[in-house]
């Protein structure tokens, strides 16, 4: 198993007006004239982490992290109940990458992520094809309401207890008009009005409920290496983070990411002639391997490569295929 590059600390970052009162905040690391990479991260809300540098070959690559909007370092953030969300949807932060894309003078760039990121990478390869010249994924989804349904219902028949007190957060206080028999969309509907409820404790509580659910469904990972051992890698957060990582969460995922159902399978024909990576953990409960599985099939480019032992956190495995993938687009 390989380990990651050294640290690259940045050298050149800022905050860029994309409009609608929003600032993004970037940051660029490695060789100036290195092949253009972007970090694409997860949530959606979970900001950009510096473990993600360690990818990249740092005399190889020009790596561009960013905070996506209302989260991270970008202004304004999602933890204050006054930031609207109403220009924070998944089209939204397309436009943000290509705008960074052109404020940075690249021409075409790889993209790396995963969970989240996978599907905010394939909505905007399919949008703008001819500036991507690679993408790596590590964890895929494409956001379907299928997928969502299972993480927020579905896979409740491994975790019965934990999802009751998940559901039962829903119909507490402000949500206490959501029926028992509440559809999915309804459940996170009602998490996404307890978010914005101008009561803190409403919202703190809410997102703790949210949280403790997250970290239900990933517990058979935590604790065995997955993200650096952490029991709680969503309620660990710190708590403006949790918050608006929750509320960003809510908000998308109750409104199916403004996506229409398969949209991102259908549209895969898009991405053909760019050739793709896709890592993903059979034991993955998060994000059942189906997906990559299916969008492999519809991608003529991309490789699928399944670890057997590892989930939706990835591990040893899967950090070695996602070093030996951007070594080898490095290489082109």
């Amino acid at each position: 198993m390989r380990e990651p590059y050294p640290p690259a600390e940045p050298y050149d970052s800022g905050m860029l007006d994309v409009g609608d009162g929003h600032r993004v905040y970037w940051e660029v690391c490695g060789d100036p004239d290195g092949r253009p990479a972007a970090v694409v991260h997860g949530g959606p809300g979970s900001g950009c982490g510096e473990g993600a540098r360690r990818l990249f070959d740092p005399e190889r690559y020009r790596v561009v992290l960013f905070d996506q909007r209302g989260c991270g370092r970008s202004t304004p953030h999602a933890s204050d109940p006054a930031t609207g969300l109403r220009h924070n949807t998944t089209w939204h932060l397309v436009a943000d990458m290509e705008r960074l894309r052109e404020h940075l003078g690249i021409d075409r760039w790889l993209l790396y992520g995963g969970s989240w990121g996978s599907t905010l990478i394939l909505a905007y390869a399919q949008r703008h094809p001819e500036r991507v010249s690679h993408i790596v994924i590590a964890g895929v989804t494409t956001t379907r309401r299928s997928e969502i349904d299972w993480l927020y219902r579905g896979v409740a028949r491994f975790f019965p207890g934990e999802w009751e007190r998940f559901h039962a957060g829903a119909r507490a206080g402000a949500g206490r008009g959501v029926p028992r028999d509440a559809s999915t969309p309804e459940l996170l509907g009602a998490y996404a009005r307890l978010m914005e409820h101008p009561d803190a404790a409403v919202r703190e509580r809410a997102a703790a409920d949210w949280c403790a659910w997250e970290d239900a469904v990933l517990s058979g990972e935590t604790g065995s290496g997955g993200v650096g051992g952490a029991a709680s890698p969503y309620g660990g957060r710190p708590p403006a983070a949790r918050l608006a990582l929750v509320r960003l969460c809510a908000h998308y995922f109750s409104h199916g990411a403004w996506l229409e159902e398969d949209a991102l399978l259908r549209g895969a024909g898009r991405l053909a002639g760019i050739p793709g990576v896709l890592v993903h953990g059979r034991a993955d409960l998060s994000s059942p391997l189906d997906t990559a599985w299916e969008l492999a099939r519809a991608w003529p480019d991309a490789e699928l490569t399944v670890v057997g032992a590892e989930g939706h956190l990835g591990g040893a495995a899967t950090r070695t295929r996602v070093l030996d993938a951007l070594d080898r687009f490095a290489a082109r």
